[in-house]
């Protein structure tokens, strides 16, 4: 299939976002606009400027980088304008569901009460659906630099002011930075998925097959966040694939934060050639330079996917949403008529 048909098939490919981040899916606008906002904060105010902070030495550095845009959301405004930021970036590449990673202590942290995050955040998810007709559905994230105190205050924030649609519990951040406070992680996972919530931990993003067993073993993870660090362990690869686990895969993400060399070297083929339940999505699209639709061409241009395998990709992103089954079934009805069309 030529190019322009593959772009074509993949604009009308109803999709879901699994693994994308609140203040990482800000626009180049909405960032400048938040600079501009606060100007005593660490980011820059130029298009120029900003281009050229968005370069990134190493992970350590992107964190660096990250954090300093999330010092600039301060209030409730802030945080509906990042959230009716993404959902209109979605819904303009055909996205109809997405499960948005927000990592409520960061804004607690800079004065912005639990409460008012909450309301935020029911209120721009309903605007959303109104306005795009987009669902949108939260993750709560522990930021793994905020150690034991930032798992305590999510998992208060997570049972005791949730908004409307949280579903999950995440942890993010440099995978080395969570051993020292492992224990009362761990603690808060178990206290929120005993009241409902999945466990959806970032592991194997950086860290080895190790990262990942412990997500599972301790977590209970029933997504895992990149995982790409699997590959190094074949049994590890038979468990993913036997219980059906899927990944969150990211591939510029992880190019872009020097996890993978290039793009060409990524393990993706090789977790579609083991059986492995891959999802595809974007992770922080603006920071990387990337969108979902862009990542959907990407591994089509250079591992060679036709509509079949790209539609698969999005079939499993649906089937691991944490939406009503109906919800689904039309979802893939969706994907299976587009299919069988003219392509």
């Amino acid at each position: 299939m030529a190019s322009g048909d593959i772009a074509r098939f993949v604009a009308a490919l109803p999709k879901v976002e699994l693994h994308v981040h609140l203040v990482g899916s800000a626009s180049a606008a909405t960032v400048l606009e938040l600079a501009a906002r606060h100007p005593d904060g660490p980011v820059p105010t130029t298009a120029a400027g900003l281009a050229a902070f968005y370069r990134y030495r190493d992970f350590a550095h992107f964190a660096e980088v990250y954090t300093a845009v999330s010092s600039l959301v301060r209030d409730q405004e802030d945080v509906a304008s990042l959230v009716l930021g993404v959902a209109r970036d979605l819904a303009a590449q055909n996205v109809r569901h997405v499960e948005l990673t927000v990592t409520p202590y960061s804004q607690v942290l800079v004065g912005i009460p639990m409460h008012a995050v909450t309301e935020a955040l029911d209120v721009s998810a309903r605007e959303a659906r109104d306005r795009y007709g987009i669902g949108i559905a939260y993750i709560f994230d522990i930021a793994a630099v905020q150690g034991a105190e930032g798992a305590r205050a999510t998992l208060e924030h997570a049972l005791e002011h949730p908004p409307e649609r949280l579903v999950g519990f995440g942890l993010g951040g440099d995978e080395r930075r969570r051993v020292p406070h492992f224990a009362a992680i761990r603690d808060a996972f178990r206290a929120a998925t005993a009241a409902g919530l999945h466990s959806v931990p970032h592991a194997g993003e950086m860290g080895g097959p190790e990262v990942i067993w412990q997500a599972l073993g301790e977590l209970r993870a029933e997504r895992i966040g990149h995982g790409i660090g699997c590959v190094r362990d074949p049994a590890l690869v038979a468990h993913l694939r036997e219980a059906r686990i899927p990944l969150e895969v990211c591939p510029t993400s992880n190019v872009r934060t020097g996890q993978v060399p290039a793009i060409e070297h990524h393990p993706f083929p090789r977790m579609l050639a083991d059986g492995l339940v891959v999802t595809v999505n974007s992770d922080d699209p603006p920071m990387f330079g990337t969108t979902l639709t862009d990542e959907y061409l990407t591994l089509a241009r250079v591992f060679g996917l036709g509509p079949g395998e790209l539609a698969e990709l999005a079939r499993n992103a649906v089937r691991a949403a944490f939406l009503p089954a109906p919800e689904k079934a039309a979802l893939l009805a969706e994907i299976d008529a587009l299919v069988a069309g003219p392509w």
